[in-house]
């Protein structure tokens, strides 16, 4: 239900229930008031849920202004924007391009980046401008940059930033490049996911800054990490804290071919190999299952070809097109038939993976970290001489 995460619709309400989750600390309760969020929300929006995978219907201010105060005023993330900008009309889009994140999720983050007085921060991923905001707000304009990748959105959050009488740098570009112009910066913060820490935020980053960013796998789930960086800034360690949802970095973006073109014109099981499981693929299909998966099995993504009562095909794919497995589920079974195909047996691989995490007692995500060098991004279990994959 949209608002049932706010205690009262309006910036009381809401800063009691961050402060009570832990997410709202007293440093960051002036920057809360003096910035508003209302001011960063457009008129229409789309309210998700708390995981921040699912949206409600389309709001709109002119039709229920008690109803968009409300989604505003909840712990809620806000889609304000669709399919790149090209989806119109009231209903759902395919995929959410952008958004006001979800308060809690702001502030945590905020707390993870752990900024000090005159620290200089560089955002990716300016949005509604929200975020760069209460950055401003909290070090002053002219210590904050935020770069943007699509030019309408930038040119709102400008007004929008105006509007609250705040003037960071606003800058339309590629976040991969970060803003060169402007490093070395003492702390990045990303607000869309990543699969890879981009070498620019790195060598932008001052010696013993702090990068905050939402990563993810190829194969799913996306955790918040924040990363200290060495001091000839090619490379950055640290831990993992929270599970998210963000929206990918527009050049992280992948294109995966349709199941059809791994069979190579073959009808299924074309000539894949036949074996059973017992580990039923419901199992693996979590957001953190996933995120640890991928973290071990790079290069490989998954599909589900879904039928009646439940049952449905859980397709694995190689980025490189030359593997793929598929794993019939059914309820009411113990075992699965899987087939296989290629180089790799990627449901091998995807069990392996599973089941060292389980073995370890399903630990969760403040016990994994991540280290990126030069040539790697290396998932570890809670120590670096422990990688993922081992």
């Amino acid at each position: 239900m949209i608002g049932a995460t706010h205690v009262k619709a309006g910036p009381p309400g809401l800063a009691v229930a961050l402060a009570a989750g832990g997410a709202l600390t007293s440093d960051w309760l002036p920057s809360f008031e003096a910035v508003p969020r209302e001011l960063f929300v457009p008129d229409r929006i789309w309210p998700g849920v708390a995981d921040g995978t699912r949206q409600n219907p389309v709001v709109d201010r002119s039709r229920n202004p008690e109803a968009w105060r409300r989604a505003v005023y909840s712990d809620v993330p806000l889609t304000t924007q669709w399919d790149d900008g090209d989806h119109q009309g009231d209903g759902l889009g395919t995929t959410p391009m952008s958004s006001n994140s979800m308060p809690s999720m702001v502030f945590s983050m905020l707390q993870d980046l752990d900024v000090r007085p005159g620290d200089r921060v560089l955002e990716i991923g300016t949005g509604t401008g929200w975020n760069a905001g209460l950055l401003a707000h909290r070090l002053g304009d002219a210590n904050v940059v935020t770069v943007e990748f699509d030019p309408g959105i930038a040119r709102g959050a400008r007004e929008n930033l105006e509007r609250a009488g705040l003037a960071p740098t606003v800058v339309e570009g590629d976040g991969r490049h970060g803003r060169p112009e402007g490093a070395p910066y003492d702390r990045i913060i990303a607000t869309c996911s990543v699969v890879e820490i981009p070498p620019a935020w790195l060598a932008q980053t001052a010696p013993g800054g702090i990068i905050v960013a939402p990563f993810g796998t190829e194969y799913g789930g996306e955790q918040i990490v924040r990363l200290t960086v060495n001091a000839d800034g090619t490379g950055a360690s640290g831990r993992f804290s929270r599970g998210s949802a963000f929206m990918r970095l527009r050049r992280q973006r992948t294109d995966r071919r349709p199941s059809a073109d791994y069979l190579r014109g073959q009808e299924w099981p074309a000539d894949g190999a036949r074996t059973t499981t017992t580990l039923a693929p419901p199992d693996t299909g979590g957001r953190f299952e996933q995120f640890v998966i991928g973290a071990a099995v790079p290069g490989v993504f998954w599909r589900a070809e879904r039928y009646e009562d439940g049952a449905y095909t859980l397709w694995l794919h190689s980025r490189d097109t030359l593997s793929w497995a598929s794993v019939d589920y059914e309820r009411d079974r113990t075992a699965y038939e899987v087939h296989q195909s290629g180089p790799r047996n990627l449901w091998d691989e995807v069990e392996a993976a599973w089941r060292r995490w389980d073995d370890h007692g399903r630990p969760g995500p403040e016990r994994f970290g991540l280290t990126v060098t030069p040539d790697a991004h290396t998932v570890w279990l809670d120590s670096p001489e422990n990688p993922l994959g081992r």
